[in-house]
């Protein structure tokens, strides 16, 4: 005797596609984290950004040309997104790491069945979306004084997801290294301020002396606001494929030292 059968729909869920609950979660309280105070997590760095657009803008508008052509204003836009980003960018997973830490309550999540790879991930792609929802806030209020187009979307993207991924898995080893809010403070104030500053942000190294023009090319940075600068432009310093090596390469090197420190519970067990 022939029996019927009724086909049933296959269901996939998150979990069947290699997302646990736990990345799930974690990322979505480091979310709610920035967003809960967004006045001081975005609207503070737009309005700072904002203010050295107008200071700068009104003082170099008329006097500098860039690459021959770029008014002054036009090139100082996504130098001041992509600084913009990085630093939020870092901020996210070190302020985070070190307040868990000082209150007491990172223990918490220590003790959920998160993997090393997945506490990484969490706290790299919520760095990833706060820099990009800064630079791209950034980028809207800068409409404002000049309507600044995109020669090249895939190179701006590329360089906006890279650039805050590096600055995201550096905010992530200092949240692990630092154990009170004044060592994060000397990190960022003695590596991370410098660095940004020093990066082309708000000249072209072109125009630097040849001592620091080198200087700079040792500065990872530089590559990330050179890379981004060239999709608005189609103009650079140096080969946008140039940029993008040695920002895949720092990533890639900083991804292997922060997963190596989190397997082996780096001032995370003590």
């Amino acid at each position: 005797m022939s029996t019927s059968t009724i086909d049933t729909p296959v269901v996939i869920t998150v979990s069947d596609v290699g997302i646990s609950s736990g990345f799930r979660t974690l990322f979505y309280k480091e979310l709610l984290r920035f967003w809960k105070v967004s006045f001081q997590t975005i609207a503070a760095p737009v309005i700072t950004a904002a203010l050295y657009l107008v200071v700068f803008a009104q003082v170099l508008q008329d006097r500098i040309n860039v690459y021959g052509e770029i008014p002054y204003t036009a090139f100082l836009i996504p130098g001041l997104m992509m600084m913009s980003m990085l630093q939020n960018a870092f901020s996210n997973p070190s302020s985070s790491l070190i307040q868990s830490r000082v209150t007491g309550n990172l223990v918490f999540v220590l003790l959920t069945p998160i993997s090393h790879r997945e506490f990484f991930s969490a706290y790299v792609f919520a760095a990833v979306v706060r820099g990009i929802v800064v630079g791209s806030a950034v980028w809207l209020i800068s409409f404002f004084f000049l309507s600044l187009t995109i020669e090249h979307i895939g190179w701006v993207l590329t360089f906006a997801v890279l650039a805050t991924s590096i600055m995201g898995v550096l905010g992530l080893i200092a949240g692990l290294y630092c154990e009170k809010f004044d060592q994060l403070s000397a990190f960022q104030n003695f590596l991370i301020m410098p660095a940004t500053f020093l990066s082309g942000v708000f000249y072209s190294i072109n125009s630097l002396p040849p001592f620091w023009q080198a200087v700079s090319h040792w500065n990872p940075i530089f590559y990330t606001i050179d890379g981004f600068r060239y999709g608005f432009f189609g103009l650079s310093d140096t080969s946008p494929w140039k940029s993008l090596v040695v920002v895949s390469f720092v990533l890639i090197v900083l991804t292997w030292l922060a997963l190596r420190l989190l397997a082996s519970g780096y001032k995370l067990r003590t």
